[in-house]
């Protein structure tokens, strides 16, 4: 049974509010805010988070955003400024976990919750509009920083104090990096589609697109 544990370098929660960007009123839930205490994740967020775009973002296939600091230095070189913990709206900032290690289907302890790995993380328009940087998304995407997701298998009190501990790794070794290879630059990859197919738990909103692609 594998062991190695990975630090929690932050916890960031935050709800919707509406922004002005470009001389015009923005509703999101992007700015998140570090969190120095225990807080409880439930089924679809954390205790004082939420998402505005409900279509494409939270619910129970990501019901939590996961982005390594190990980047961190690297975006801040790219777009010229210093970022803050939760820069790319992420609930849980991390050391030790990248997407060449993390598979979709990777169950963690995480405090008292346990969650699994479902989907990369896809990078959207709000991520621009936060730093005016029209070409964001497509850097993150290209980049394969993306990121991804967690569903709640148990929910509990999370805190940075208790590193991730990965409780067993998904048989299938689809590997997020993998996942965004095939989704974003070798799109007609059947091979590649249905090894990630083959993965049970990975999320239904990617299960469409890749079934889409497949004809079916």
């Amino acid at each position: 049974m594998p062991n190695h544990t990975n630090k929690i370098i932050s916890v960031n929660v935050g709800m919707p509010k509406s922004i002005t960007f470009q001389e015009k009123s923005l509703f999101t839930g992007i700015n998140k805010q570090e969190v120095n205490k225990p807080i409880f994740l439930y089924k679809e967020t954390f205790e004082g988070d939420g998402q505005a775009d409900l279509d494409n973002h939270g619910g129970e296939d990501k019901a939590v955003c996961v982005y390594s600091y190990q980047y961190y230095p690297f975006w801040q070189k790219r777009l010229q400024q210093p970022l803050s913990f939760g820069a790319f709206g992420e609930n849980l900032t991390i050391d030790g976990l990248t997407e060449e290690v993390v598979c979709i289907g990777d169950i963690y302890e995480l405090g008292d919750a346990i969650v699994q790995v479902t989907q990369p993380r896809q990078p959207c328009h709000k991520l621009a509009q936060k730093y005016n940087e029209p070409e964001l998304p497509l850097w993150v995407q290209n980049s394969g920083y993306t990121g991804f997701y967690f569903r709640v298998l148990q929910e509990g009190l999370v805190t940075k104090v208790k590193p991730m501990k990965l409780l067993e790794r998904n048989s299938k070794s689809v590997t997020i990096s993998f996942a965004n290879k095939i989704m974003y630059h070798d799109k007609i990859n059947i091979e590649g589609i249905n090894k990630i197919l083959e993965v049970d738990e990975l999320s239904t909103s990617w299960r469409n697109v890749f079934m889409k692609r497949m004809g079916v």
